[in-house]
C-alpha cells in the first residue's frame, strides 16, 4: 500500500507535463523565410441585431440632417453619425428614406443602395459622401480562457489573436492546437478549427474575426487526467486511512 501514493504522484507529476510545443503561439518557419498566402476572407454579411453607424458629409447640412436620426446639426457644423439597429425582419429605418433592407448585404452594399437613394434627393452625385460600417465587433470566448465571455471592440478588423489576449490569455491548460471557431452567417452556422500553435494560423479563414463569432477553447487532455487523478488519489487515500485504521484496531 505504500508503494500505491508514490505511484499516484508520479502519475499526478506526468499528467501535469504540457509540452513546450503546444504552449507557444505561431511556431515555424519565419514570416520572412516563408510564404504567407493573402487570407480568403470574405466581407462580413450583416445580420439581424447587428449595429452600423451610418454617416453622411455634405455642404449642405441641413439637408443631411433630415436623413439622420440626429437633428441638431446647423449650417456650420459637421454632422456625426447615427447607429442603426438591424430588426428582426434585417431593416433598418431612415427618416425619410424609410425602411431599408440590410440583411445579408456587406456594408459597402448598404452604402450603394443608400447612395442610390439620395439620388432621388440630390442633383449632384459628388454633393455628398455616404460612409457605412459596423459599429464595433462582438465575439464570445468560452472555455479555457482566463476571462469569457462577450467582448465589443471598436475596431473594424480584429484579428483571433487580439481577442484571445483581450479576454486574458489561454491558461497552460488550454489547447491552443485545437480551437474552435463557430461562425454564425445568414447562409447559416459553420465550425472551423485553428492551430495557434503553427505559423500556419496566418492562413486560416478565421485568423480574423467576425462579429458574432464564437471561440471556444478546448481543454488539453492533461487537463482530464489530472483532474481524474487528483480525484482517485482522494478515493485511495481514504482506503489507506481506512485499512490503517483496521490494522490498528486489530493490533489493540
Amino acid at each position: 500500500m505504500r508503494r500505491l501514493p508514490l505511484f499516484l504522484l508520479f502519475l499526478f507529476l506526468l499528467s501535469s507535463c504540457v509540452p513546450t510545443k503546444r504552449l507557444v503561439y505561431l511556431k515555424g518557419i519565419p514570416i520572412d523565410e516563408k510564404e504567407i498566402h493573402k487570407i480568403k476572407s470574405s466581407p462580413y454579411k450583416l445580420q439581424v441585431g447587428d449595429n452600423i453607424l451610418i454617416d453622411v458629409k455634405s455642404d449642405n447640412n441641413r439637408l443631411i440632417a433630415a436623413f439622420l436620426k440626429s437633428t441638431t446639426i446647423s449650417e456650420n457644423s459637421s454632422s456625426t453619425p447615427s447607429v442603426y439597429n438591424i430588426d428582426r425582419n434585417g431593416n433598418v429605418r431612415m427618416p425619410i428614406l424609410g425602411e431599408i433592407n440590410v440583411l445579408g448585404y456587406t456594408t459597402k452594399e448598404v452604402r450603394l443602395k443608400i447612395e442610390e437613394n439620395f439620388a432621388d434627393y440630390f442633383k449632384d452625385e459628388n454633393s455628398y459622401f455616404v460612409s457605412v460600417k459596423l459599429n464595433g465587433i462582438k465575439y464570445t470566448v468560452i472555455g479555457e480562457i482566463n476571462s469569457p465571455g462577450p467582448k465589443v471592440v471598436n475596431q473594424n478588423q480584429l484579428t483571433i489573436l487580439d481577442a484571445i489576449s483581450s479576454s486574458g490569455d489561454i491558461p497552460i491548460s488550454g489547447d491552443k492546437k485545437n480551437i474552435e471557431v463557430i461562425r454564425i452567417s445568414p447562409n447559416g452556422t459553420k465550425k472551423f478549427t485553428i492551430d495557434l500553435t503553427s505559423v500556419e494560423a496566418l492562413n486560416s479563414e478565421v485568423f480574423f474575426i467576425q462579429n458574432n463569432d464564437y471561440i471556444n477553447i478546448n481543454p488539453l487532455p492533461q487537463k482530464s487526467l489530472k483532474e481524474s487523478l487528483t480525484s482517485f488519489t482522494g478515493i485511495a487515500s481514504i482506503i489507506s486511512l481506512i485499512t490503517s485504521t483496521i490494522l490498528i484496531i486489530r493490533g489493540l
